[in-house]
């Protein structure tokens, strides 16, 4: 499995937002929307603002693949959903730390939204 070189992490980490492009079930990207990423160790998380409802989300957790853009980057991900509740909690405060800024009708959604919590594993 690849990883995140430690540029590649702390420039998508230190952006506020990561472009989200899934791959649909015909094999073209979606039109990317604007989300919210935070790191956990060298791993990189996103959640669905809109929690399952989201349309993103719902063809991401399909397909498993897309590409993203933040920070510079620009590279096609593999989605994992694989993160325990330890994991989750670690999220959590990854997005209250980082997005607290913009108040709790942004963020306790996010917090709120564990069960998309999705991996970006680079390809």
């Amino acid at each position: 499995m690849t990883t995140w070189t430690s540029d590649e992490l702390s420039r998508i980490a230190e952006a506020d937002e990561l472009e989200m492009a899934p791959l649909r079930p015909e094999g073209t990207l979606r039109r990317p929307v604007p989300i919210w990423v935070v790191p956990d160790g060298t791993d990189l998380y996103v959640r669905s603002y809109r929690g399952t409802d989201g349309t993103w989300w719902r063809t991401a957790r399909a397909s498993h693949e897309g590409h993203i853009r933040s920070g510079g980057v620009d590279k096609d991900v593999t989605f994992m959903e694989e993160a325990d509740s330890e994991v989750n909690d670690r999220i959590d405060t990854a997005y209250r730390t980082k997005y607290g800024r913009f108040g709790g009708a942004y963020v306790d959604p996010m917090v709120a939204a564990r069960s998309t919590t999705l991996k970006l594993v680079p390809r």
